[in-house]
């Protein structure tokens, strides 16, 4: 491995095709304003870098970043990569990671518009994010210990764990398949629409209009908070331990829940049965 320290780089292209390098202490930066400084490069190892033009990491196999900081200029800092490693480091750039695959984030600060679009085999955690569109048309998800924040979130994911997480969101989980929500709390209108084989378990959702249009839907144990007509055209099985405002024309199913302020059957094609089970309230034996 060959070691470069301490130094400034602002060319384009400055470190193309690198084999092999581990980069400290470095500052890509400068009047030159070059990008794409370890285009097509491998086994590149980064630690306490500051990346502040365009392009860094383009069609890289095996990087890892540590402890580093990409501004806001840094706009799409890693794209077409694979085995990706980035630890207790900054992203700051608009769409900071897309096309990749086999991603590792531990311990990270993300603010980044369209982040994570199309990536395959990704594992976060200790980690916060802030964005839109986050993580559009990926699959293979593994999410512990993350607080996101942002609108359209999680849309068309497939094959996502998500355990122990905070999400503020709207529109989340739209047209997503196979995907397990474990002891997590999810703020957001109009949640999970179109969404295919979704669980969740020991959550709580926040928030109007939720689970509308979605096929093989489950709740297991979970709180609904603000929750107004809920499950409309749903294939639903559901054990709710608070009372939700309203239920709309749920299609297939079951649901349980302590009390329910109104059942809305207007639709002739709504089957699915409302239990109200009073002794399933929270806190009640």
């Amino acid at each position: 491995m060959r070691l470069i320290e301490h130094q400034n780089f602002d060319e384009e292209r400055a470190l193309y095709g690198s084999r092999g390098v581990i980069a400290k202490n470095c500052i890509f930066d400068g009047p030159a304003d070059g990008e794409s400084a370890f285009k097509e490069c491998s086994d590149i190892s980064v630690e306490d870098c500051l990346f502040n033009l365009r392009y860094p990491f383009w069609h890289n196999h095996g990087l890892n970043i540590h402890h580093s900081e990409m501004t806001e200029l840094c706009r799409a800092a890693i794209w077409y990569s694979d085995h990706v490693t980035i630890t207790d480091t900054k992203m700051n750039g608009i769409k900071a990671l897309r096309e990749c695959r086999d991603v590792c984030i531990k311990g990270c600060e993300i603010c980044s518009q369209e982040f994570g679009w199309s990536v395959e085999n990704l594992r976060m955690e200790d980690s916060r994010a802030e964005s839109e569109y986050c993580l559009m048309r990926s699959n293979n998800i593994s999410f512990s210990n993350v607080e996101f924040k942002g609108k359209y979130s999680f849309q068309y994911i497939e094959n996502a764990v998500f355990e122990h997480c905070s999400f503020d969101t709207k529109d989340a989980f739209w047209h997503s398949k196979n995907v397990t929500v474990k002891n997590s709390t999810v703020k957001g209108e109009y949640l999970a629409w179109y969404s295919e084989g979704l669980t969740l378990i020991n959550c709580k959702i926040i928030g109007t209009q939720p689970f509308c249009y979605c096929r093989n839907l489950k709740l297991v144990d979970c709180e609904m908070i603000e929750a107004d007509l809920c499950f409309e055209k749903s294939e639903v099985e559901a054990t709710i331990t608070t009372p939700v405002i309203s239920i709309k024309n749920p299609l297939k199913g079951q649901i349980v829940v302590p009390a329910v302020g109104e059942v809305i059957m207007d639709d002739v094609h709504a089957k699915a049965t409302i239990v109200e089970n009073r002794a399933s309230r929270a806190g009640c034996a």
